[in-house]
Formats: C-alpha cells, sequence, structure tokens
C-alpha cells in the first residue's frame, strides 16, 4: 500500500518526480528508441523539423515558366528537389500531419512577398487561397487533403482577410498523373476538374471583393493550374496568381 505521505503530497496537488515526470520521461526516451524522431526535411533525428530545413522553406519564391502556361504568373517556394521534395512526400505518403504547419508558414511567407512584389492585387479587401483539385480517392487514403491542410494553416498565419475556398475537386475518372507525360496530362484533366458545391460558393471571387490565388504542393508540367485557371475563369473566377510549394 502507498505511504500516507505519498497519498497526501497527491490529494495536494504535488507531483512526485519518481513516480509521475520521472515516469514519463522513461515513456518519452523509450518511445524515442522504438520510433527515433526525425526531421521531416533532412532525416537528421532529434527534431521533427530542424533549424537548418526551416531556412531553406524560408527563400524567396521563384518564378517558373512551366510546359503547360496556366496563363498567369506562376511561381514556387522551391524546386522538388531535397528538403522540399522530403517533406511534401513525408506529409502526403507517410502521414506526417507535423509538416502541415512548417510547409503551412513556407506558403504564408510566400504569399507575402508576392503581395509585396505587387504580383498580386493589394487593393482587393480580402484574400482567397483557392486549393488545386485532389481526388477523392487520394484525400481519403491519406486522412484528409494535404494541399487544403496547408492552405488552411497559411490562411490562419496571414489573418483574417484571407480565407480557404476549397472550390475544386477532380473527376473520379481522371486517372492519377504520377508519370504521365506533359501531353498525357492535359488529356488526362480534360474536363475532369470541375467546381464542388453551390455556385455561391463563388459569389465573393466574381464579384471582385477578392483576390485570388491558386495554391498547390508540387507543379510538375502546370497541366492541373492550367485546367483549374480555365475552370474558374469558366465561371467568373478570375485567379491573379498560382503558388506551389516545390516545382518539379
Amino acid at each position: 500500500m502507498p505511504s500516507r505521505s505519498v497519498d497526501r503530497s497527491r490529494r495536494a496537488g504535488t507531483v512526485d518526480p519518481v513516480g509521475s515526470s520521472g515516469l514519463w520521461s522513461v515513456v518519452v526516451a523509450g518511445a524515442d528508441l522504438v520510433v527515433p524522431v526525425r526531421c521531416g526535411g533532412c532525416g537528421a533525428s532529434g527534431s521533427r523539423w530542424c533549424a537548418r530545413c526551416a531556412d531553406v522553406l524560408a527563400d524567396d519564391p521563384v518564378e517558373l515558366s512551366p510546359r503547360v502556361d496556366p496563363g498567369v504568373p506562376t511561381w514556387a517556394m522551391g524546386r522538388y528537389r531535397g528538403v522540399h521534395r522530403a517533406a511534401v512526400l513525408a506529409l502526403k505518403e507517410r502521414g506526417r500531419d507535423d509538416l502541415v504547419a512548417p510547409l503551412g508558414d513556407a506558403l504564408a511567407r510566400g504569399v507575402l512577398d508576392l503581395a509585396r512584389w505587387s504580383e498580386i492585387p493589394v487593393d482587393r479587401p480580402r484574400l482567397a487561397l483557392i486549393p488545386a483539385p485532389t481526388r477523392r480517392l487520394s484525400a481519403r487514403r491519406r486522412g484528409g487533403d494535404p494541399v487544403t491542410a496547408i492552405a488552411r494553416h497559411a490562411a490562419d498565419r496571414l489573418g483574417r482577410s484571407v480565407a480557404v475556398h476549397p472550390v475544386l475537386r477532380t473527376s473520379m475518372w481522371a486517372r492519377d498523373s504520377a508519370g504521365l507525360s506533359a501531353r498525357d496530362r492535359v488529356a488526362n484533366l480534360d474536363e475532369s476538374v470541375v467546381v464542388q458545391g453551390p455556385s455561391t460558393r463563388l459569389d465573393d471571387l466574381r464579384a471582385g471583393r477578392c483576390a485570388a490565388l491558386l495554391v498547390d504542393d508540387v507543379m510538375t508540367t502546370g497541366a492541373t493550374a492550367a485546367e483549374s485557371v480555365r475552370v474558374l475563369a469558366n465561371r467568373g473566377v478570375t485567379v491573379h496568381a498560382v503558388l506551389v510549394i516545390a516545382a518539379a
């Protein structure tokens, strides 16, 4: 039986360093031995996201010239290699939801840079971040759409005048674009990107009260962005620029 002194300390709200915090430290240390904590960008042990990788994602956006031209200025926070590639893959394919925050922070910094450079209108009262479409099957397999999650984190960092509008989706008939050529990607997405939900969701965008920025995690050929811009234009929505985390 526990002693009365230990029982009194528990009733008083004090913590026994050996029986409570000490035990928890042992549990955490043991968990690290079984599944070591590793940086989602470089794989270094001891941190989920290290300072060096944070510095890499803090670089200014680079302007792109994709093979399939979306018809609007197109930017990326970096190239699809090294830290950028590792972080995106870890989030999408290995369930590293903790990487939504650093990728969202990078997207938010990119938005501020584009606004500062007048690449997106700054005379509108609000900014709409429109996630590029994804297949429902892929989103369900990953437990949600990572691009929308990144955009929402960025919007939270940017303030109340920025909102996420997940109005696009990819038809179930579209194939996974991995491995397709630029021409095949265009054919695959032809008429496959659609606006989801009631048309009233586009009212603010159509009325010109919002600047609109299409966002995505990776751009390979530009086919998805080009089809998204086209579909939105047909519904009266002007996309002012495209911003992605990484460009292949």
